[in-house]
């Protein structure tokens, strides 16, 4: 047992767990406490120091978090490296401490792990919701860059709600789909993502419950639960999401929205028919609940254009509606919008405002001659040929190697295939040993808890080739997991 004749200057302003730190670091630096010494017990270095057992730990928390000692179970506490490197240390902040009382959530692990591997080349990415590269129309947007940089276009800092030109083409292309709206309702956001931060932050209060469809990409993602929301899952079926239950569940506990992806749904690719648009749209308005639809699908579709969303139905300004470029045209545009009554779309503009001081200038500008000269109708045409191959390959794919171990449903446009396996495996199995072989999938619990028996197949990123072979691989790790007894 070590002997401490000392103890922390009250008088000093230093806190009292920084001043034990550096004595123990003196004690290692100098020798006194070699490689391998045990320390005192915590309730002994709190008698020896005269201060509370918290004010120990927190000290002891710190020099471990640097690598200096290390706790064994039932073995004590030890000194485990004394290199100048790790002492030095001594006047760097403690960044575990900042990262871990942080108020947004951190991603699930897999969802970092995915991230992460989207950066590497060489994964097959049979997960990924944005186009692959060869699908991004890169000679329109540069002939377009190449014309900007001849004219006066703004490039400046822009109105809080956005470049004025985009929101009013913006309009016009709504009216296409059965939405009236003034520029002065539109609210240009760097992506769709944004858009729901900044309802968020703006329009929810902390506790408060956002209903969604189950399974739904939003709990993939932190935005709602980072801030306190509380999300409550309602069943979907072929038709759409279950009014019955939503009703009940409101009436039981009166939720603050309803978030919907009603067109080409993540994960499901679901397409909510027109008579549960209007029945929801009839409930919503009757119980005053707002409804954040999420329609940036809409424009992939293949065979059969979908029904009018829900916000064509609006007759009361309950619906704020969210679209952008990023899943059909270019994601690095990040160019997404809002739509609602006049004063919410302000709210959410003076938020966004103080968040980045308005998207990008150059990319809304972009946008606006998209509109203007017709090459987004025209580019939205060619896109649904060429991803609607993409979806065939797809199922042709599956069909020949998951014909005995999975079923899947036949999207009508979207991204996604909602693949069912037969028989249960661990995800977190399958993803790894798809991951080894430079495979990506999106396992189904990311999207709801209980769908362990789910992948999330998407045919957006891949190659066409790459499609047929990721699946090919897929179908025999699905095999082996399953042989291996992995549920």
């Amino acid at each position: 047992m070590q002997e401490i004749n000392w103890r922390p200057d009250r008088n000093d302003p230093t806190q009292l767990h920084i001043q034990i730190i550096r004595y123990i670091k003196d004690k290692i630096a100098s020798g006194e406490w070699a490689i391998g010494t045990k320390l005192p017990s915590q309730r002994a270095l709190s008698e020896a120091f005269g201060v509370n057992r918290s004010t120990v730990v927190t000290a002891m928390e710190e020099l471990a978090s640097e690598g200096l000692i290390r706790g064994n179970t039932g073995g004590g506490t030890v000194v485990i490296n004394n290199t100048w490197n790790v002492l030095s240390m001594e006047h760097a902040p403690n960044w575990n401490t900042y990262i871990t009382s942080g108020m947004h959530q951190p991603n699930q692990s897999i969802m970092q792990r995915i991230n992460q591997a989207e950066s590497e080349p060489g994964f097959i990415r049979l997960g990924s919701c944005e186009p692959g590269p060869e699908l991004i129309p890169r000679q329109t947007i540069q002939g377009i860059l190449k014309k900007l940089s001849r004219s006066s276009s703004p490039l400046g800092y822009g109105e809080p709600k956005g470049y004025m030109q985009l929101r009013k083409e913006i309009c016009e292309y709504l009216k296409t789909m059965g939405i009236y709206s003034d520029p002065t309702c539109v609210l240009i956001t760097s992506g769709a993502l944004q858009a729901l931060q900044l309802i968020s932050l703006g329009l929810l209060y902390r506790g408060s419950v956002v209903y969604l469809e189950k399974p739904s990409y939003l709990y993939s993602v932190r935005t709602f639960q980072s801030l306190g929301m509380q999300l409550a899952g309602i069943p979907l079926d072929e038709e759409g999401i279950n009014i019955q239950e939503l009703l009940a569940r409101h009436r039981q506990k009166r939720g603050s929205m309803l978030f919907s992806i009603p067109t080409f749904h993540n994960p499901t690719a679901n397409v909510m028919t027109l008579e549960r648009r209007k029945a929801l749209m009839g409930v919503c308005a009757k119980e005053r609940l707002p409804v954040i639809e999420d329609d940036v699908y809409r424009e992939l579709w293949f065979e059969k254009e979908p029904p009018l969303p829900l916000k064509a139905f609006d007759e009361n300004g309950h619906v704020l509606y969210v679209g952008g470029m990023s899943k059909n045209l270019c994601p690095g545009l990040r160019c997404g919008w809002v739509v609602g009554p006049e004063q919410v779309i302000s709210r959410l503009a003076d938020i966004k405002m103080q968040t980045d001081y308005g998207s990008s200038t150059l990319s809304q500008c972009v946008a606006a001659e998209l509109f203007a000269s017709g090459q987004y109708r025209e580019h939205n045409v060619e896109m649904r040929k060429k991803v609607k191959l993409r979806r065939d390959i797809a199922l042709g794919a599956l069909e020949r190697h998951f014909k005995d171990i999975a079923t899947w449903n036949v999207p009508g446009g979207g991204y996604f295939i909602w693949l069912k396996l037969n028989s249960g495996v661990s995800m977190v199995e399958l993803f790894t040993k798809a991951l080894g072989r430079r495979i990506l999938i999106h396992p189904g619990n990311l999207y709801e808890f209980h769908s362990n028996q789910y992948i999330r197949l998407s045919y957006a990123y891949a190659s066409p080739k790459e499609i047929e072979s990721g699946i090919r691989t897929l179908s025999k790790l699905v095999v082996g997991s399953a042989k291996t007894g992995f549920i």
